[in-house]
């Protein structure tokens, strides 16, 4: 059965990343707007640091999988606790 749902301003919780073809369990703090000046949901946040995501690189493309839905978004900086920054426009995985 699938559920209708509303892209929400935030999201925190489970969620998996997709880096060719292979999936990563992950915990993610998400947020988004929607913005008039370009028309389109912007949304980005952080993906807790694991092993699995170490050699993950700044410009890599990702889809990013919650249980409300699946977006690609481009990870880029790591801040100093190794999260990473993830990002994207159009309907988010939230």
């Amino acid at each position: 059965m699938t559920v209708a749902h509303e892209p929400q301003a935030s999201y925190d919780g489970p969620a998996t990343v997709v880096v060719d073809d292979t999936e990563q369990a992950v915990t993610v703090t998400l947020r988004g707007a929607f913005q008039p000046l370009d028309g389109h949901f912007h949304w980005y946040g952080r993906i807790v640091a694991t092993p699995e995501l170490a050699t993950l690189r700044s410009g890599t493309d990702v889809r990013l999988r919650t249980e409300h839905g699946e977006s690609e978004g481009r990870v880029s900086d790591r801040d100093p606790w190794g999260r990473l920054r993830i990002a994207g426009t159009g309907v988010p995985p939230f």
